[in-house]
Parts: structure tokens; sequence; C-alpha cells
């Protein structure tokens, strides 16, 4: 096993996910694969043409707002005094919009799933140590300190976290495969590290969300707090199960979670 570092840059992310050539900064995606990509199209359907073509311009319309990220300084709040900024000026490829990054990170994974370029993906919302201010809610005060002393604070990000969320599912179910959609076919589990201000982690809310290939059914709440396998591994071996891995165990569980 290798570990898998966390990109918090979308330019880089997308380059891990797309380019497999060096030297090719001034040649975009779509441009060095269009004769390929001209002579497949006429083997399809014409729907399958039409799907197609909306993959391709995705891939365009992506990597012009990458572009657009290194260039733009002025969005986000980011207010500079004669003295000092108010805050950190963003690096180069990173949007000070932090709702337009948030949705630009959210339709890199959704490419990187149409394209199968990986089956497997990890999006960190906040960093629970994160001195990150949201000021485009309203909000004054950084993240972790907010998570322990301002609950109401707390709530408005929470909502805008989800809200990144829901984004990601209605874009996904937007999506066909088959008869089917993105959505149907994919698990995704939305968790937190703590249910508290105080580190409470015993009673953590979890949220399953998808088809997982007609594994999952939604619209129920189910209440494990007194079942005697309580364990996140248990679930984490329902979801290798999803994804066509089959283990005795992992880490402390050796049993599935009941009634998922």
């Amino acid at each position: 096993m290798s570990p898998t570092w966390t990109e918090t840059r979308p330019a880089l992310a997308f380059d891990q996910l797309f380019r497999t050539e060096r030297n090719r900064d001034d040649r975009r995606v779509v441009d060095s694969v269009l004769e390929d990509a001209k002579s497949l199209q006429r083997k399809l359907s014409s729907a399958d043409s039409q799907r197609f073509e909306e993959y391709l311009g995705s891939v365009h319309e992506i990597e012009g707002r990458i572009k657009r990220a290194g260039k733009e300084r002025e969005a986000g709040e980011w207010k500079p005094t004669l003295t000092s900024p108010d805050r950190p000026r963003p690096a180069d490829g990173i949007p000070a919009d932090l709702p337009e990054y948030w949705k630009l990170m959210n339709d890199i994974l959704i490419l990187a799933f149409r394209t199968d370029s990986t089956r497997i993906a990890t999006m960190k919302y906040c960093n629970d140590a994160s001195t990150i201010v949201h000021a485009h809610l309203g909000i004054r005060d950084h993240h972790h300190y907010i998570a322990h002393s301002q609950p109401d604070e707390l709530i408005t990000l929470n909502q805008f976290f989800m809200s990144q969320l829901a984004y990601l599912c209605q874009r996904m179910s937007e999506i066909k495969e088959g008869d089917s959609t993105l959505l149907d076919n994919t698990a995704i589990m939305h968790c937190s590290s703590m249910l508290h201000g105080n580190h409470e982690s015993k009673q953590l809310p979890v949220i399953l969300l998808g088809g997982a290939g007609g594994n999952l059914h939604g619209g129920r709440v189910l209440d494990y707090l007194d079942k005697p396998n309580r364990r996140m591994c248990s679930l984490f071996l329902n979801l290798m199960d999803w994804g066509g891995l089959k283990l005795d165990r992992f880490n402390d569980s050796t049993e599935r979670l009941a009634g998922v």
C-alpha cells in the first residue's frame, strides 16, 4: 500500500487524473485527443454521440475554469488594506471564492467518475483544524474556533457543506449510465469527525447516498446505538462488498453491518 496525499489545488488534481504526458501546458486535453475522438464519434449511435460530445465539452469547460482561477484575485471577500490584507491571498490556481472552489472540485470528481479515471474518491470539505474563514456566509471566525464555541455559526457552515454534497448528488443524478444514472451506480458516505464541540465521537451521524448499483436502498433512518455490532469498519465491509472487494475482516470487524 502507498499513501494518497491530499490535493487541494484544482489544477494539480485535474492533471493527476487526466494528463499522462509532460510539457503539455500549452495544449488542452480536448485538443490532444480530438482526432481520436472524431474517429470514435463516427462509430457511435446518435444518443451516444451526443453524450460523448457533452463529455468533451465538460472537460473543456473545467480546464477553462481552472485557467481563470489562477488569474482571479478580487473574489472571495479578500479585502486588502493600506498595510496588509485581512486574510492571506490564495495561492495560484485556487479560486478565492470558496463556493466556486468547491463547485470546481466537485466537478473534477464527477468527471473522474464519468471517465472511469478512478472508482474511489475522498472529498474533505473542510479540515477539522482549518483556519479558513467563510466570509461569504457572514462568519468572521475560522472553522476550528466556531466548532468549539459558536454553535449557530457552525450550523450555518455545515449547511454550506451539505449544499456542496447536494450539488454533487444532483449533478451525478443527471448523468445517464444506460438505464440508470451515475448516482444510482455510486455509494457515497458522508460523515463528521465529532458530534459536538467537546470532541464527542461516540454517536456520529453517517449519511449513505446513491444506489450502489442496486445494493443501497435510501429513505431510511437506521439506529445502531444499542446494537452489539456498532463499528465503522463493519460498514466499510458493506461498502467494499458493493465495490466487488470481498474481505473476511477489516481492521477490528469481521462482520457486516446488518440491515444496511
